[in-house]
């Protein structure tokens, strides 16, 4: 492998904190991701890694060169984008991120439309419920859901992400009826990790909103180990239509409260203002717009967010 090759497979091990990680992200062996990263080493002359059967941290000189290899990697794909620019030509490898249950259950099977549409472009997709940094992670496009603040990014408006409150039978039929948001304080509630939804839920009734503190014994922050938990009886839960929809449908899960809406939570396709457009970028954003987007979703918001 050449030593753009070996640059890209340390900064991945990097990022990811183990060459496990990024063996499994880059479709290689750990034994080949270890092999190429001793080779850099081997070329530089100095070691990049501390290495123990446990853990692998950066070395002072490391420290130093993975911001500078990044720096090269960003300005080869910039090199490799001007080309794609000058044949007009969706190409290269496009970075996204996106949350886990929206990446498995909805992104990941139209994914297939937009790699056959565009055969020349490589999709790498990472799934993850933390909010990453756009521009320091490389990603090209981030799809973010909930309220944004002020950042530096442009937003993409895609239909809002609608969320189902629901339980199964097995779970209400031991349990106080459910009539009223307020109710839900005398129940189990399964939190999810990565939102306000681990500390309260909301609801919009006759009255106005309402904000119901809630009390979660099992926090859990991947959508599937929930809906598994909920469909064992373990609690009431409060997760996106496209994680529970099937369960709905052959009834190991019930949908509650009926005469109360759930508040919706925007969601936004983002990506860096100030970079340039790529008929790569440009064609995934106008897919995302078609597939997951509202009417009009097509004029891109000038925004500016987080």
């Amino acid at each position: 492998m050449d030593r753009l090759t070996q640059m890209a497979i340390f900064v991945k091990a990097v990022q990811l904190g183990s060459f496990s990680a990024a063996a499994d992200d880059l479709n290689l062996s750990p034994q080949l991701v270890g092999k190429q990263v001793k080779m850099l080493e081997q070329h530089l002359g100095v070691s990049l890694l501390n290495r123990t059967t446990r853990k692998q941290s950066l070395t002072e000189f490391g420290r130093a060169f993975y911001p500078r290899a990044k720096m090269i990697l960003a300005d080869m794909d910039a090199a490799e984008s001007m080309a794609a620019v000058t044949r007009g030509i969706p190409s290269g490898r496009l970075r996204i991120n996106a949350p886990v249950t929206f990446g498995m259950r909805t992104l990941s099977p139209r994914l297939l439309e937009y790699m056959v549409k565009y055969p020349q472009v490589s999709v790498d997709l990472t799934l993850s419920n933390e909010i990453v940094d756009l521009v320091e992670d490389g990603y090209d496009a981030v799809f973010r859901v909930g309220e944004l603040s002020d950042s530096g990014l442009k937003a993409l408006p895609l239909r809002p992400y609608q969320m189902v409150l629901c339980a199964a039978p097995s779970y209400l039929a031991r349990r106080p009826l459910i009539t009223t948001p307020w109710d839900l304080q005398q129940h189990e509630c399964l939190g999810f990790a990565y939102s306000d939804g681990r500390s309260h839920w909301s609801f919009d009734g006759k009255a106005g909103r309402m904000d119901v503190p809630i009390t979660s014994r099992l926090t859990i922050n991947q959508g599937d180990p929930l809906l598994a938990a909920a469909v064992a009886g373990l609690g009431v839960m409060l997760q996106p239509l496209e994680l529970v929809k099937d369960a709905l449908r052959d009834g190991t899960l019930v949908s509650l409260l009926p005469d109360y809406e759930v508040p919706v939570s925007p969601m936004n396709l983002l990506y860096a203002r100030d970079r340039r457009l790529t008929p790569k970028l440009r064609s995934f954003l106008d897919f995302a717009s078609t597939a997951f987007g509202t009417k009009g979703s097509l004029q891109h918001s000038e925004k500016i967010v987080r």
